[in-house]
């Protein structure tokens, strides 16, 4: 019972730290671009503009995903309260990859988005 509860919170640790992630990169983006902190890739990084473009469509986005992959991340794991550590194990790491394929997957529409609103050289369309 108490690896289940382990199992819970380790579950929806990525969830709760999309959602923070995201908001804290939506409202608070940083002051300049470098290849330390933030959403890094080299079609954000041309200019402020596409910088900032850039972290508050992903900071949304992750806020959004963030906040709905709570629910379903616990509500795939109750059916398994009572049922043995090995289960629970699986259940959990299933639910944990899922979860880290959703915030790497997340990359593609932000830099889909960054293609639509920016030429190549990153001055705006």
């Amino acid at each position: 019972m108490y690896f289940w509860w382990f199992m819970l919170i380790y579950d929806v640790i990525i969830p709760i730290t999309m959602a923070i992630a995201g908001r804290v990169m939506w409202k608070h983006c940083p002051k300049q671009i470098n290849g330390f902190l933030g959403y890094r890739t080299s079609r954000s990084m041309k200019n402020m503009d596409t910088w900032k473009f850039a972290h508050e469509y992903c900071g949304r986005l992750w806020w959004r995903v963030g906040l709905i992959m709570l629910v379903p991340s616990v509500a795939a794991l109750i059916p398994f309260y009572k049922s043995n550590q090995d289960t629970i194990t699986i259940v959990g790491s299933i639910i944990s990859a899922v979860q880290l394929a959703i915030l790497i997957i997340s990359v593609i529409p932000t830099e889909l988005a960054l293609k639509s609103a920016f030429n190549d050289d990153g001055t705006r369309r």
